[in-house]
C-alpha cells in the first residue's frame, strides 16, 4: 500500500481506547538517511476557546496505528500522559 502525505493529511486520528478524536494528522516524522517513518503528529487541543493558543501536539508512534482507512487513522495511545 502506499500513501501520499497529503492522503495522510485528509484522515482524521481516532484513539481506540476511549474514542476521542484527536484531530487531522498535521505532519509526520522521518528518519534519515533510512526514509523509515517514525511517527505522526497532530496538533494539540485549543486553550480558552483558541484564544490563548495550543497545548503540545501529539507526537503518535507509527508503531501504535492500530488502521489506516479510507476517512480516518485509529491508534492506540493515551494522549493524556
Amino acid at each position: 500500500m502506499s500513501m501520499t502525505f497529503t492522503q495522510l493529511q485528509c484522515k482524521e486520528v481516532i484513539c481506540v481506547g476511549d474514542g476521542r478524536r484527536l484531530g487531522f494528522i498535521s505532519d509526520v516524522v522521518v528518519e534519515f538517511p533510512e526514509g523509515k517513518v517514525c511517527a505522526i503528529v497532530v496538533p494539540g487541543p485549543c486553550r480558552l476557546f483558541g484564544m490563548v493558543g495550543r497545548q503540545e501536539d501529539f507526537r503518535i508512534p507509527w508503531a501504535s496505528i492500530q488502521k489506516i482507512g479510507p476517512d480516518i487513522v485509529v491508534v492506540d495511545v493515551n494522549p493524556d500522559t
